[in-house]
Formats: C-alpha cells, structure tokens, sequence
C-alpha cells in the first residue's frame, strides 16, 4: 500500500483509499486486524493523527470496525447490504440537495431502475410484500394524512415493490432513488399532486403484481413519472410567473 506525498490529495483520504482498495483486492481480509497506527504512520511516512483520521473515514464507510483492550485494533469488516443502504441514501440525498443532479434526471434514473425490478417483483413479490403495499395504499387514503406522513408511505409502498424483486443488489442500488429521491420529489410536488390519482396508480401497480402482469407494473410506472415530471413543471412554471 502506498500513497503520493506529492499529490494535491489530503494525505488522509490517499491512505484510506490505499486501504480501500486492499480490502477491495483481498489483499486484505475480512476479519484481518490493520497494523497498528503507529505502524500504518511508520508504513506511509505520515503523523498518527493523518492515519487516524483515515481510520475515521473508513470506518464512517463500514469498511473497517474497531475494538478496544488487549486484542483490539481496526479490523476489516463484513460489509452488509443493509450497512449499504444508509450510504446510499446518504450519498443520493447529498447529491440531490446541493444540486448536482436535476430533478428530471434524477426521476429519469429513478423510474427506469424501478422497472427494471417490475418484471423480477411480479414474479417474486410475497405475500408480506403484496400486504405491505395494499396497507399503504390503504394509508395514504386516509383523511387527515399529514403530507409528511403521506411522503413516508409513498416510500414504503415503492420499497416494497423494489424488494419484491428478490434481489439485494436491486434493493441496494434502489435505495438511494427510492429513499433519497422520492422524498424530494414528493417535496417539489407535494402542493400539485392529486393523492387520488397517485393512490389510483399505486393500486394499478399493486393489482397487477398480484396478478404477475409485469407489463402492465411496467404500464403503470410510466404513468407514475410522466405525472410526477409534468407536476415538477408545472410547480416550476408557477414559481417563475410573477405575482
């Protein structure tokens, strides 16, 4: 493992990265204690405060743990796809709040991966998951549902039929469109929206999954961002006209 001193990088993110990608390549296992700080300091010719601040960075990715007494040290991790998640939903919400992606590219990108599940989830889906979506369709019925509590179900329902997949590598990659984006855009939308017809087109997509109709889940969820873009534009519209 090596590092550039020369490099304009912070020394601290090129030793993390260094270390990443050991764990990447195997040269590092899972389980494997790192060498101590002073060693990894004595290793890459830098102060223990730069590689502690390393450790700090690789352990906020869940890729290294630490332990403390006599056998402690930082050890690799076993990384899960439910460690996964919450960085990608913190990455796709960071991505998304300061900017760097526009709402229509990120209900593009969101929407065609969530078909790319319909096909697995009509075949897949349980009946817990079925249940999960007809009790969401259900709440999001009901008066008096805050607009954030409304929010909070849309996700549920649209994790559910990601899930439904049956493939972890889906459902990671999905949940930074469904957890980060969805939220935004039910934020953007929020005051145009019609809940009946969003509640129409949940039960569309909820009844065909039940009936292993991928094409009309696929029919459906078209329908779902053709709706949503055109209200962002409309919001967008309104925003723009004067007072």
């Amino acid at each position: 493992m090596k590092i550039d001193p020369q490099r304009s990088t912070d020394l601290s993110a090129q030793i993390a990265q260094a270390i990443r990608d050991a764990i990447v390549s195997g040269e590092l296992i899972v389980d494997e204690r790192l060498p101590s700080e002073s060693e990894l300091a004595d290793q890459f010719q830098v102060s223990r405060p730069t590689v502690r601040e390393a450790l700090k960075r690789l352990a906020a990715q869940s890729l290294i743990r630490t332990q403390r007494g006599a056998t402690g040290g930082a050890f690799v991790n076993r990384l899960s796809f439910q460690d996964a998640y919450s960085q990608q939903i913190t990455t796709s919400t960071l991505l998304l709040s300061m900017n760097e992606v526009s709402f229509d590219t990120a209900c593009e990108a969101r929407y065609a991966l969530e078909r790319a599940c319909a096909p697995l989830s009509a075949q897949r889906r349980t009946a817990d998951q079925l249940a999960t979506m007809r009790a969401e369709i259900f709440r999001q019925a009901q008066p008096g549902l805050t607009d954030e509590a409304f929010c909070a179900s849309d996700v549920a329902f649209h994790r559910a039929l990601v899930d439904g997949a049956g493939n972890p590598v889906l459902s990671y990659q999905l949940a930074g469109a469904v957890e980060a984006m969805q939220p935004l855009m039910n934020m953007i939308t929020f005051t145009a929206r019609s809940r009946e017809e969003i509640i129409r087109l949940h039960s569309k997509i909820a009844d065909a999954l039940e009936a292993q109709d991928a094409e009309t889940v696929d029919a459906a969820l078209v329908d779902l961002e053709t709706y949503t873009r055109r209200l962002a534009h409309d919001v967008a519209e309104r925003r723009r006209k004067p007072a």
